[in-house]
C-alpha cells in the first residue's frame, strides 16, 4: 500500500518474512533471501553460498525472517533468522554485511524497484537487460532474475537447488 500524496511506500517492517533461495551461476553458488510483504517480494539479499565469503546455511532452511536492526549510534544492519530443525531460533546477524559491496549495492537497486511494486515480470524484464562490464556481474543478474521469475504466476523456472 502506497502513501497517495507523495507515492511513497509505507515505512519497512521490522521484520519481513523471507524466502531463501539457492542459485549457481558458472561454478560459483549463491544464496537468496527475498524479503516479502504482502504476498509479493519487497527486498533481495544476494551473495555467495560458502563460510568464508558469504554465509552458509543449511540446505534444509527454505524460509525464515529478516530483521532490520537500528544500533545505538543510528546505523542499520540487517538480520536473518530462522527456526533450526529442532526448533530453535537461529540468528545470522549483520547479513547485510556478508555480501560483495557491489553485488549488494545491485540488489539495493532491485529492492527499490520491488518496494515501489513494479510489477515483477517487468523487474525480471529490467533484470535481463542490464548489462555490465563485468563477466561476474551479469551472471549474477541472471542469477537474480531467475530467482524473482518464481514469483511470477504461471512462470517456468529451472531449479538450482
Amino acid at each position: 500500500m502506497e502513501n497517495q500524496e507523495n507515492s511513497v511506500p509505507l515505512k519497512r517492517p521490522v521484520e519481513l518474512e523471507c524466502d531463501v533461495v539457492r542459485f549457481q551461476n558458472q561454478k560459483d553458488k549463491w544464496i537468496a533471501f527475498v524479503g516479502m510483504k504482502d504476498g509479493r517480494p519487497y527486498e533481495i539479499f544476494t551473495g555467495l553460498a560458502d563460510d568464508e565469503m558469504g554465509i552458509a546455511l543449511p540446505k534444509s532452511v527454505k524460509r525464515g525472517k529478516i530483521i532490520k536492526v537500528v544500533l545505538p549510534d543510528g546505523q542499520k544492519r540487517y538480520d536473518f533468522q530462522f527456526v533450526n530443525t529442532r526448533g530453535f531460533k537461529t540468528t545470522v546477524e549483520g547479513l547485510s554485511y556478508k555480501f560483495d559491496r557491489e553485488f549488494w549495492n545491485y540488489a539495493r537497486l532491485i529492492s527499490g524497484v520491488l518496494r515501489y511494486q513494479m510489477p515483477i515480470d517487468q523487474v525480471v524484464h529490467m533484470i535481463s537487460g542490464l548489462q555490465m562490464d563485468n563477466d561476474s556481474i551479469n551472471s549474477w543478474t541472471a542469477g537474480v532474475a531467475r530467482v524473482l521469475k518464481r514469483y511470477i504466476p504461471g512462470a517456468t523456472v529451472e531449479d538450482d537447488e
